[in-house]
């Protein structure tokens, strides 16, 4: 598949309007956060200055009207990996401004089978989050301008089924 020139960080640095995300998998443990994670798993307090980096960049998006948002598809009973995203990670980084749906699959078929993990940026720019088995970070492929239509549908049908987060964790969190 042809790339362009372009990375998942330049997208970030140039988007203007929107930045929306996809997340499919159960866990990304593998990927970052490790000693966080590990943390959550001992039961231990979140520490104040968790994800301090990402909630800056966030805020230096969203203060500039920027919307960063995101949705993610799981079904219930969550993973340990999960519990840790939506209840530490969700939770913190809505003070930089991201917003959270879920599309919680637990009772229906998944709309998106067989869709990747990616990042859409202002409708225009498509950038797809590889992973191992294990959910480890593989890298992300930047996807040519003629696959736009093709996330458009994606990022529509995972707005048109999900719920803002916040009632969802109210339903269903721990």
């Amino acid at each position: 598949m042809p790339t362009s020139s372009r990375t998942l960080g330049d997208l970030f640095e140039a988007f203007e309007r929107e930045a929306f995300r996809l997340e499919t998998l159960d866990d990304y443990s593998k990927s970052g956060s490790v000693d966080a994670y590990q943390a959550f798993l001992a039961g231990e307090t979140q520490p104040d200055d968790y994800n301090a980096g990402w909630i800056e960049e966030l805020r230096s998006h969203t203060e500039k009207g920027k919307r960063v948002y995101r949705v993610h598809i799981l079904s219930r009973p969550l993973t340990d990996y999960l519990r840790f995203e939506l209840g530490w990670g969700y939770h913190k980084n809505v003070s930089g401004g991201e917003e959270f749906f879920i599309l919680d699959i637990t009772d229906k078929p998944n709309p998106l089978e067989n869709v990747p993990d990616f990042w859409f940026f202002d409708s225009e720019s498509v950038a797809v989050m590889n992973y191992d088995g294990s959910g480890k970070y593989l890298g992300s492929e930047v996807l040519p301008p003629e696959q736009t239509a093709e996330f458009t549908r994606y990022r529509d049908a995972a707005l048109a089924h999900a719920e803002p987060f916040t009632e969802w964790w109210a339903k269903y969190g721990t």
